[in-house]
């Protein structure tokens, strides 16, 4: 597949930094060109400015070890050309992240703690929002850019009291206590004002309730109130915006009416925010809820289809940041999930050419399977591939009274034993993760680093570009 974003990339101003340019090697002749493009990519990042950002834009790949950014790499290979080509990714790399939590809960973060430290700059216990382990509120970088004059917002595919938006917004003890955080999204202020200008993903659930409903306070106080992706188009960006677009979650990327639903979301609130802040700037905070889901669930398919959503998002960003720049993008993960495996037995294979067309996501498939008399037929037409005699066999087993995780268990064993995928855990990690960055004061974030440092260095690059 074609990498056009490279172009992109290579018209942004570049200079390159030492830590990352030592780990280029002569290439052979037959790659020359080939090799150039690439470290050209991978040194945008690098890209030294004396004065601070007037806009951040953090972005959390919940989930996303470094296992996934090289298994999206051969997912979206061209096989018809010998090398492998390059994503969005590897022209961003800048360096690596310790993600451990407070030594009270061992070094396995949970979403909560591991954002938290990367929002406030402390470390916390797994479950806390935005507080340390003295269960005290702490100021996150949101608080601070409101505080200094910036527009603030947030887009996540979860529900947006989920543990990582949570954990920039507000501050409770347990990142479960969703009604809790739903009511301190209106409830709590800065100098009188709500937190965010605009909140975009889901959460009908916590917000519309028996005992409060909080959309319509926020409608109250002049916020514009959304709940499909194709009133995006019209917000006004003179007024505060709340868009819920689901009730628990935005459903998978792979059924989801809109398949790159934050890149959508992106081109939506980016452009809002940037509307009249020639003098203020922003900060925001994007997620990629999913990929976190996908580990979970030990599911290869969603979480391809969830990378790619992310992949679209940042070739947006870069063109933007090529258009405007004065703002810095910083992307990495919380944490790694399931412990993907590209390769799972010793036979040195990883097919991807088996995910690359499915049509829903296992967890649909293996709910509607169940009405049909054909179950391998369903299957093989869902997949994009036809099941062999084994794998049909394997179906014999589902009925209506099975648990449908043991449902999707089934079939996901197809999926990873064709394409050689291998879980360790259902689980998060201790592995550190990757740091991408660029625009003004990338460099700042080369290197290895702990999660804490991220939110330092963006109170840092606040105060210099902001404070009066």
């Amino acid at each position: 597949m074609t990498t056009p974003y490279l172009t992109a990339l290579s018209r942004i101003a570049i200079a390159t930094v030492s830590i990352l340019s030592v780990a280029s090697c002569a290439p052979v002749a037959d790659d020359v060109n080939a090799a150039t493009k690439q470290k050209d990519a991978a040194n945008v990042s690098a890209q030294p400015s004396a004065a601070a950002p007037k806009n951040i834009i953090m972005v959390i790949a919940d989930g996303m070890g470094p296992a996934y950014v090289s298994a999206y790499r051969y997912f979206m290979d061209n096989p018809d050309t010998e090398a492998v080509e390059t994503t969005v990714f590897d022209g961003i790399l800048v360096g690596t992240v310790r993600t451990y939590p407070h030594q009270q809960s061992g070094v396995v973060t949970d979403s909560a703690a591991s954002a938290t430290a990367m929002s406030t700059g402390v470390k916390s216990y797994n479950g806390a929002v935005g507080m340390g382990v003295d269960k005290q509120p702490l100021e996150t970088v949101l608080h601070r850019a409101h505080k200094l004059g910036l527009k603030t917002g947030l887009a996540v595919t979860s529900h947006i009291v989920h543990a990582t938006p949570a954990s920039y917004m507000v501050a409770n003890e347990a990142r479960g206590n969703y009604a809790q955080i739903a009511d301190s999204f209106y409830d709590d202020r800065i100098n009188g004002e709500h937190l965010a200008d605009i909140m975009l993903g889901a959460g009908w659930g916590h917000f519309i309730r028996e005992d409060r409903n909080l959309v319509e306070l926020f409608q109250a106080d002049g916020y514009q109130y959304i709940d499909s992706y194709d009133q995006l188009s019209s917000i006004d960006p003179s007024v505060p915006v709340l868009g819920l677009f689901g009730d628990g979650s935005l459903p998978w990327a792979l059924d989801d009416i809109d398949p790159t639903r934050l890149h959508t979301l992106t081109k939506a609130i980016v452009p809002y925010l940037a509307a009249d802040t020639q003098d203020s700037g922003y900060f925001l905070l994007l997620e990629a809820s999913q990929v976190d889901w996908a580990g979970h669930g030990n599911d290869i398919a969603s979480a391809m289809a969830e990378m790619h959503d992310l992949a679209k998002t940042m070739e947006y960003l870069v063109d933007y940041v090529e258009a405007h720049p004065d703002t810095l993008v910083i992307l990495t993960a919380d944490h790694s999930t399931g412990g993907l495996t590209i390769g799972a037995v010793s036979d040195y294979r990883w097919d991807a050419s088996y995910i690359q067309n499915f049509k829903k996501s296992v967890p649909t498939i293996a709910a509607n399977m169940l009405t049909e008399t054909d179950k391998g037929q369903y299957v093989s037409d869902m997949f994009g591939f036809a099941l062999n005699q084994q794998e049909i066999d394997s179906l014999d087993v589902i009925n209506a009274d099975m648990n449908p995780r043991a449902v999707q268990a089934i079939l996901k064993d197809i999926i990873n034993t064709r394409t050689n995928t291998g879980w360790t855990t259902s689980g998060h990690t201790a592995v550190d993760v990757d740091m991408f960055a660029f625009g003004p004061s990338a460099q700042v974030f080369a290197g290895n680093q702990n999660n804490t440092d991220i939110a330092e260095k963006i109170f840092t690059l606040l105060d210099q570009a902001h404070k009066k």
